[in-house]
């Protein structure tokens, strides 16, 4: 990976929202309205940061009925970053 785009891969991961939902994400796949309950912000504040994830490919999403529910593409390096974070951060 270039160094640009690990740049902006970090930089995708670096906000407490984005944070909430790959934690969300990391349990499974989630809609748009469980993913607003559970980390309690608005719909577009969540679509905003799911669009960030989305452009550093981190999430992606498929279409069920009217809703739109997202997942991690790739969530074995996520767990990896999250774990190894957790505990230097203790």
């Amino acid at each position: 990976m270039e160094n640009k785009k690990l740049s902006q891969y970090f930089k995708a991961l670096a906000h407490p929202t984005r944070i909430a939902i790959i934690v969300q994400l990391l349990a499974g796949k989630k809609c748009v309205t469980k993913i607003e309950a559970i980390v309690k912000a608005r719909q577009a504040n969540i679509s905003q940061h799911l669009t960030i994830l989305k452009s550093c490919q981190i999430v992606d999403f498929k279409q069920e009925g009217k809703q739109k529910c997202y997942f991690l593409i790739n969530p074995k390096p996520l767990k990896k970053i999250f774990s190894y974070t957790r505990e230097t951060c203790k």
